[in-house]
């Protein structure tokens, strides 16, 4: 697999016996940073009843283990990947895999629940540079004809690193304790940085003159914008109170002056001339509201699953496990597809099939039960990888270099604020259209109204994100920015 795609089909073959190798590691290093980051993510959530045990804890105060691994990424992400066009990606990527290796053993080590979530936000660090410069290495270790390849490995990881954790780390707690799910990273951090110091290309020397700056207080108040905005959706438990109000006005006005000092700044963080692309900003646009739709299979689907079907804890985790599943397997698939056909006509062929499976989950499950569940998250899952292979290839090919370490920041920071988003706003759709305040006692027939209420809603905005990238690919046509061949 890595073989196929980081050797190019039309070099020359004495270069690619040459480079095909170097190549090959350096993108098992970029697949083995996204594999750890996802699995960071993932694996704590099953440890939240253990940890609160051990320590003596609330589910409030655990929580924040998740939550600042969360916040971490969410808040930083843009942040870190302009610090790379910066300073170097390989020297930052490589402090990434030590530092997120590094947290992982105090984590592991943590004596106490406080250092516990501190040392979780530096492992959250560590992630988002993984996370972001894993995606802007692309460009330099694969030829241009197989970045989509190379994208699609990357989310094919990302999906495997997600669906381990949860069953990774009930093994590891049940067998060897909480701690182990932390410590298993420094095997796989040291194996990542060592591939990663030996095959990806060096930076390129940039005299002192032509180095630009680091925009700092734009990426604080940027920082501060997405962190309040994160903890308004997330904190509260399903409650939209005054705590949530102050934070998204904070969220709101952080977010108003980070817009001012971009306009001023010499070297911005961001340069806000970008979003004059329509199809660059229908695409951050677009992945908000696909990641926002996914987030709702994995806030809605356990509810239905288990109060609707009436299945057992097994099999609720077997059918949810699809998903996942189908994302690993379609993932490199989708990425030589949109190399083959191009990024940009498969990015709406990806949203057409998730509308379409969307659309079969608000109909098909109330006749069809399990099936008419499974068949429809296996489309709305290779929809959406076909979709975040295509969209963010099409991105990222247009970027010139000194920018893609920004510019997979904000691919990523796109979908993670649609992820949270989803968790608040596609949970309160359930609960509303169940028309229950506690949905852990309501009745089959309102958990039922509840999810096709809100794949319904789902299908909708997926439609929008489809209006969306069509009229902004209209509007560059006319503009007469379209290319004449896509790539």
């Amino acid at each position: 697999m890595l073989k196929s795609i980081a050797a190019g089909q039309d070099e020359p073959t004495a270069s690619r016996t040459e480079a095909a190798p170097s190549a090959r590691w350096a993108l098992a290093s970029l697949s083995l940073s996204m594999l750890l980051s996802s699995l960071g993510t993932s694996i704590a959530n099953v440890g939240l009843p253990t940890l609160a045990q051990a320590f003596g804890a609330s589910f409030q105060q655990v929580q924040w283990v998740v939550l600042a691994y969360l916040l971490a990424i969410t808040t930083l992400i843009v942040g870190v990947g302009r610090l790379g066009d910066v300073v170097g990606r390989r020297r930052l990527l490589l402090a990434g895999i030590a530092l997120f290796t590094l947290a992982s053993a105090f984590c592991g080590f943590a004596p106490a629940l406080p250092l516990l979530v501190a040392a979780r936000a530096a492992q959250g660090l560590g992630a988002a540079i993984m996370m972001t410069l894993a995606m802007a290495f692309v460009g330099e270790t694969v030829p241009k004809a197989k970045v989509g390849g190379a994208m699609g490995l990357l989310g094919t990881m990302s999906a495997i690193g997600t669906a381990l954790g949860p069953s990774l780390g009930g093994v590891l707690i049940s067998g060897f304790g909480w701690r182990t799910i932390f410590l298993v990273n420094l095997p796989l951090g040291l194996l990542t940085l060592w591939v990663a110091h030996r095959a990806l290309p060096a930076d390129r020397p940039r005299p002192n003159a032509g180095r630009p700056g680091f925009d700092v207080p734009g990426m604080l108040l940027l920082a501060l914008a997405l962190a309040a905005y994160a903890l308004a959706m997330t904190m509260g438990r399903g409650s939209f109170g005054p705590l949530n109000a102050a934070l998204l006005s904070a969220a709101v006005l952080c977010g108003g002056f980070f817009l001012r000092v971009e306009a001023k700044a010499a070297s911005p963080l961001i340069q806000l001339t970008m979003f004059r692309d329509p199809a660059l900003s229908a695409s951050l646009a677009a992945s908000a509201l696909v990641s926002t739709v996914m987030m709702a299979t994995l806030v809605v689907g356990p509810f239905y699953l288990s109060l609707a079907l009436g299945l057992g804890a097994a099999l609720v985790g077997t059918v949810m496990s699809a998903g996942p599943l189908v994302a690993a397997l379609t993932g490199v698939p989708a990425g030589r597809i949109a190399d083959r056909f191009g990024a940009r006509r498969m990015t709406v062929f990806g949203l057409a099939a998730m509308a379409a499976g969307c659309l079969m989950l608000s109909i098909l499950p109330s006749t069809l039960g399990v099936l008419g569940y499974v068949a429809p998250i296996a489309v709305v899952t290779a929809g959406y990888a076909l979709f975040q292979t295509a969209n963010n290839t099409a991105v990222m090919a247009q970027v010139g270099a000194d920018r893609r370490g920004v510019m997979s920041g904000m691919l990523n920071l796109s979908r993670n604020l649609g992820l949270i988003t989803g968790a608040s706003l596609m949970g309160a759709v359930f609960a509303l259209a169940s028309a229950t305040t506690d949905i852990a006692t309501a009745r089959p027939e309102a958990v039922a109204a509840g999810m096709r209420t809100t794949f319904a809603v789902a299908t909708l905005l997926i439609v929008v994100a489809l209006g969306i990238v069509v009229a902004a690919r209209a509007r560059r046509s006319r503009l007469g920015a379209e290319p004449a061949r896509e790539e």
